[in-house]
């Protein structure tokens, strides 16, 4: 006997706010192009390692909005799931293109290094400016709808990141005017590229784990297995899988082995209602699929799973 609980929900957090990620994707963009023509022009690593971050910074908005989208796009019988899994692999690639991005910023550094080129600092400076002014107007834009969303709230602690980058060009270029000292434009587009990788690392380790359907972070399965087992008529667990289908959508299913008496109709409901109750409480997920088996039936199924 299976039973699922599923519920169709309404528009997202996401989707809610997803004309304030279209306002911050395109001013990101624009600044990017600004940042990548003033890098070529002043002759600025740094300033093109900063375009790089915003690039990685529209991406991680891009997959927030992919998220809102996919989130309401129906389910059907070739994908049961609907486009869930296209956010994981809008997030994989993001984070190969991070990846990429800062080993070129490394390579780059350690060839100008000792004979870096002179940098136009006046277009360094004009265009590190421009990027954070547009960085703090999109941390403006999504101040209040992070609170709300945990897609949204992480596309503004990207935002944020990378005015820490644009606060490095400014440095650079003012110790540059001051100073003379050529070389913080190499320092600071290598402190850029450190700032990059632990988040690529770190978004692609999450991205392996969604794809190799490992148990979501935070979940014990000892815990879980003990909460079923103390639900009344409830005789042992096996099969317990718990997975995730893209971020916030966790999965659960598993065999329960109940006393034979409870698997008549109104005793079956009342068991599934409490199971869904109990994993409802301490495994956020409206996707449970429950299969009884009644304790008569468990010798069978333990040398059919051994």
């Amino acid at each position: 006997m299976g039973h699922d609980h599923g519920h169709t929900h309404g528009m997202t957090a996401t989707g809610r706010h997803r004309n304030r990620l279209i306002a911050v994707l395109a001013i990101t963009l624009t600044v990017v192009l600004v940042q990548i023509v003033g890098g070529i022009v002043s002759g600025s690593l740094a300033l093109l390692a900063d375009a790089g971050h915003m690039l990685s910074d529209a991406a991680g908005v891009f997959v927030a909005l992919l998220a809102a989208w996919i989130a309401a796009r129906p389910a059907s019988d070739l994908r049961t799931y609907g486009y869930q899994r296209a956010e994981v692999l809008a997030a994989l690639a993001n984070a190969l293109v991070l990846i990429v991005i800062s080993v070129v910023i490394f390579i780059e550094a350690i060839r100008r290094w000792g004979s870096e080129p002179e940098v136009q600092t006046d277009v360094m400076l004009y265009a590190a400016i421009v990027g954070a002014a547009a960085n703090l107007i999109s941390l403006l834009i999504l101040r209040t709808a992070q609170k709300e969303s945990l897609n949204v709230r992480g596309a503004y602690l990207e935002v944020l990141g990378d005015l820490l980058g644009s606060f490095a060009v400014i440095a650079a270029a003012l110790t540059i005017m001051l100073t003379g000292l050529q070389a913080a434009d190499t320092i600071a587009s290598i402190v850029i590229a450190i700032m990059i990788l632990p988040r690529a690392w770190h978004l692609l380790r999450d991205v392996v784990d969604v794809l190799l359907e490992a148990s979501p972070k935070g979940v014990e399965v000892q815990m879980i297995r003990e909460h079923i087992l103390s639900v009344s008529g409830v005789v042992a667990v096996h099969d317990i899988h718990i997975w995730t289908i893209t971020s916030g959508v966790p999965v659960f299913s598993a065999h329960v082995v109940v006393e034979d008496e409870l698997l008549s109709a109104r005793g079956a409901d009342q068991v599934l209602d409490k199971l869904t109750t109990c994993l409802g409480s301490h495994f956020d997920t409206d996707h449970c699929t429950f299969q009884l088996e009644p304790a008569s039936h468990a010798e069978h199924e333990s040398h059919q799973h051994a």
